[in-house]
């Protein structure tokens, strides 16, 4: 379970925090605010790019602990700037690969509650979770992210997404 969940998140973390980092480069030689793009929204009734992030990253850690039987650590939900948005981008990567492998043993069939707001408590065993909650949700945010700065004008392309890929890119 380390190896499908850990390279996976850590993945889309980094390339969370390259998207980041292109979007506030762009606002800046652009002359324009960097938090009128953190608060950019697809829809109405989606949420800002800011809570894109921190959602993103609250899955990725949440899910570990759940999956390890262990405590992610809790992070205020207060950045309002690309620089501490990418700063929690980096502490949950830095929590997710502090987990050892052998913390995961077994969390393929453990069972796992997620508590929801909306849809009450969803069960799980742990590799459903992570194939049909953990990864399906982390890259939404991210693709939303993406998709938000993109439509702003960041010159981003697939390979930002993506990040590096062939041999030995695991």
């Amino acid at each position: 379970m380390h190896a499908l969940t850990v390279p996976a998140l850590v993945r889309a973390l980094t390339q969370l925090k390259h998207i980041l980092v292109k979007g506030e480069a762009h606002a800046r030689a652009q002359g324009w605010d960097p938090a009128v793009l953190l608060g950019m929204r697809l829809a109405p009734d989606m949420f800002p790019l800011t809570r894109q992030v921190q959602i993103a990253t609250d899955i990725a850690k949440n899910s570990v602990g759940r999956m390890t039987g262990g405590e992610a650590p809790k992070f205020d939900d207060n950045e309002t700037s690309f620089e501490q948005l990418v700063d929690r981008v980096e502490r949950t990567v830095a929590y997710i690969v502090s987990v050892p492998a052998s913390a995961f043993d077994g969390a393929e069939t453990r069972d796992i509650t997620v508590p929801t707001r909306a849809r009450g408590d969803l069960h799980f065993k742990g590799l459903d979770y992570l194939f049909a909650f953990i990864l399906p949700n982390v890259h939404f945010h991210v693709t939303t992210t993406y998709a938000l700065l993109r439509h702003a004008g960041v010159p981003l392309g697939k390979a930002d997404y993506l990040g590096p890929v062939g041999m030995g890119q695991g």
